[in-house]
């Protein structure tokens, strides 16, 4: 997988374990016959999960919805929205 997708998986995974929550997260990988996979990662607070560099000259699938679905996910977890006072219940919609 390209370097900003295994960032943000190790990213991702970290804000998942902080929370103790779970995700799988999909990426698009080069496996090791050099052929494009899909590589599936279940993510919680118990996980070991390493990356690793490699010297070739394919070029690595992009992952951008799921790199961006895992920056949204980990900046939510994280930094969380904050909540408003209901002053009227009947307000709520």
């Amino acid at each position: 997988m390209d370097d900003d997708a295994a960032d943000w998986l190790m990213e991702y995974a970290r804000a998942l374990g902080s929370a103790h929550l779970t995700d799988t997260v999909t990426l698009r990988a080069i496996g090791v016959d050099g052929n494009e996979v899909s590589a599936t990662f279940l993510l919680n607070s118990g996980i070991e999960l390493m990356t690793e560099t490699a010297n070739t000259r394919a070029e690595a699938p992009r992952n951008d919805e799921v790199f961006g679905y895992m920056q949204e996910r980990a900046r939510v977890i994280l930094t969380p929205p904050q909540g408003q006072p209901v002053l009227d219940p009947t307000e709520i919609q």
